[in-house]
């Protein structure tokens, strides 16, 4: 049986998700109405380590908690939803391509009432799916830097442009296996029914 983590607060991880939570309107700010995209690349690379560090300190460190199973996925969530809203609004990536990635994930919460009626939560999260976040989530910032007028940025943009294509095909494609085994849960589980409390 596997071992709930401990209800704790005051950990590493949970304080680095913390930071990079509250980051998040900082990037915003720094991209829209300052338009200091240097500092905000910044921001991005402090967030893709620190989720590489939170979750590596909390296995090494033993360090898990409840807290923080719920708390760094969620943080993740936003970073995926705000980073590509907010390079669209800048002009920087195009619409239809966020448009795609927050589809994607509209009709992946939309699966979750299934899953409940079903007696889960979550399904596992596929390699392929952490594969296009990690993929995404390196394109944004090296696109970013890409908005310098020199080579060595457009270098750097085209190769994040590379990563964030590959990671729209991968993204998409673990929505695809996502969908089969949800298909394969709905036909091999029974729906839970729910004691009715009578008084």
């Amino acid at each position: 049986m596997e071992q709930e983590p401990p209800d704790r607060v005051l950990t590493v991880p949970n304080a680095l998700s913390a930071v990079r939570l509250l980051l998040i309107p900082v990037f915003i700010y720094l991209l829209v109405f300052a338009h200091a995209n240097g500092w905000a690349v910044a921001i991005l690379m402090f967030s893709g380590a620190s989720d590489w560090a939170d979750g590596k300190i909390a296995r090494t460190l033993n360090q898990s908690s409840r807290l923080g199973v719920l708390l760094d996925p969620a943080v993740d969530r936003l970073y995926m939803v705000t980073v590509p809203v907010v390079l669209a609004l800048s002009g920087i990536v195009p619409w239809w391509f966020v448009i795609t990635l927050l589809v994607r994930d509209g009709l992946l919460a939309a699966t979750l009432p299934l899953l409940r009626s079903r007696g889960l939560t979550a399904l596992p999260v596929t390699y392929v799916g952490k594969a296009a976040t990690f993929a995404l989530m390196s394109g944004f910032p090296l696109v970013l830097l890409g908005t310098w007028n020199a080579l060595w940025s457009r270098v750097i943009g085209a190769c994040g442009w590379g990563f964030l294509i590959w990671g729209l095909y991968a993204y998409l494609w673990s929505f695809v296996l996502y969908a089969v085994q949800m298909v394969m849960v709905l036909r091999q589980l029974p729906k839970v029914t729910r004691a009715v409390d009578h008084g």
